[in-house]
């Protein structure tokens, strides 16, 4: 067993903690970053064959390295965005530690350092360090209700982080539960390939591709929609709601709604809420998250518009979106409550019901009694930890690839400062 020392310990070589390690090396902080598989892990073992980035290259690149390819507004694959952050591994000669799976991460007994337990490569290693920042993600986890394991084993489950294409399922008919981002993409991929999909929808915003001559995350950028601090937001449901459907598929991606998966031939059902042998249940309420859906789109474009005449800005008028036109009707959603597996020839079920995070390795006190992390800002109520990379932790564009830049900044200059003062601490006493 062998002991190493460090001033931060970096846990996750994703794009925040590589983002991380890049400010820690320019402030000449000594740290290591781990990484229970390789770089980039969850982008190579959660992704599907024909996944792709929803947000245009130009958006995607990290601190120190922005996009400079001849495709800003075009759409990285999984693979693509995992090679580009072995690049800047390579290119900054950032401390990464491959195959390294932390076990524990505890207070050494009788000092204020953090003692992390690691195996790597099979062996048994403990490093120290004044300093912890977790960027291993609130997406490490998967989530399947309880009720899947009453399905009949003649019915083939997959989680979306194990799917990986049409021909890897069953001969036969897809049930796919979860109508986000991974749900309805899956859902497309499905059907492009003749595949017949029932959908099990859920409550997720919807906005459109493009609008008015731009890509949606121009306008999203430039209005401040994507500034809104965490602390600022209203109500705190919003902070849970899903990330609006956008996809990344095609020259300059495209547009996708659940009128539209209709229209390809997916049939819409409701929440699924219950499943026995033969059958599972559905609430009936598609029709409504179809309304939520062009309801929040309509809000967005309402937005815009009104930002542009306010800014006075040249724009063209709105464009014509098939796949954004609101069913007003909502004759593309089905009122099906309950669907016998085998007389609709369903061999498959695919569950897009998200992730959860996983932080059982963290011995310390770090959520509350309802199991959210206790932070503010991504500084923890535990002295010396942080987080980084997770949903809503300072704004709106923390989730994003984007939005990166300035929370590691930010959390590196937390972590510089304390070091600092601790230091300064010691030298006086």
């Amino acid at each position: 067993m062998t002991d190493v020392h460090v001033d931060v310990m970096v846990v996750g070589a994703g794009h925040a903690g590589l983002s991380a390690s890049y400010y820690l090396q320019q402030h000449g902080i000594k740290h290591v970053v781990l990484e229970k598989g390789k770089i980039g892990e969850s982008w190579r073992s959660q992704r599907w064959d024909s996944f792709k980035l929803n947000t245009a290259n130009k958006l995607n690149g990290l601190p120190g390295r922005p996009y400079n390819g001849n495709n800003e507004e075009g759409f990285s694959s999984g693979t693509d965005f995992i090679k580009s952050m072995e690049e800047y591994v390579s290119a900054f000669a950032l401390p990464v530690v491959e195959n390294a799976t932390v076990v524990a991460i505890e207070r050494t007994e009788g000092s204020d350092l953090f003692k992390t337990m690691v195996h790597h490569n099979g062996t048994a290693k403990i490093y120290t360090s004044k300093k912890v920042i977790l960027t291993s993600g609130d997406s490490n986890k998967k989530k399947v209700p309880t009720f899947a394991a009453l399905i009949s084993d003649h019915v083939k489950q997959f989680h979306t982080s194990e799917y990986r294409n049409p021909q890897s399922l069953p001969t036969g008919d897809v049930l796919v539960v979860g109508s986000g981002q991974s749900g309805c993409q899956i859902t497309e991929d499905l059907l492009e390939a003749g595949k017949k999909v029932f959908l099990s929808t859920s409550l997720v915003p919807r906005i459109p591709r493009r609008y008015r001559g731009k890509d949606i995350m121009d306008w999203l950028i430039g209005t401040g929609f994507m500034d809104v601090k965490t602390h600022e937001v209203p109500d705190p449901k919003m902070l849970t709601m899903r990330v609006p459907l956008l996809s990344g598929i095609g020259r300059l991606g495209h547009t996708i709604s659940l009128q539209s998966l209709a229209k390809k031939g997916a049939i819409l059902v409701g929440k699924m809420e219950n499943a026995d042998e033969k059958n599972v249940h559905f609430q009936e309420n598609a029709a409504m998250h179809v309304k939520f859906a062009d309801g929040f789109s309509e809000m967005v474009k309402t937005t815009i518009d009104e930002f542009i005449l306010n800014q006075q800005l040249v724009s063209p008028p709105r464009e014509v979106d098939e796949e954004d036109l609101p069913d007003t009707t909502v004759s593309c959603a089905s009122s099906i409550k309950k669907l016998d597996l085998q007389k609709n020839n369903i061999t498959s079920v695919i569950w897009a019901t998200g992730f959860g995070a996983d932080f059982s390795y963290v011995k310390l006190p770090i959520t509350d009694q309802a199991g959210n992390l206790k932070h503010k800002n991504g500084i923890m109520d535990v002295d010396g930890l942080y987080l980084l990379g997770y949903h809503w932790l300072r704004n709106r564009k923390s989730t994003l690839i984007y939005g990166i830049r300035e929370d590691a900044e930010f959390i590196v200059e937390e972590v510089k400062r304390s070091l600092h003062l601790k230091n300064r601490a010691r030298t006086l006493s």
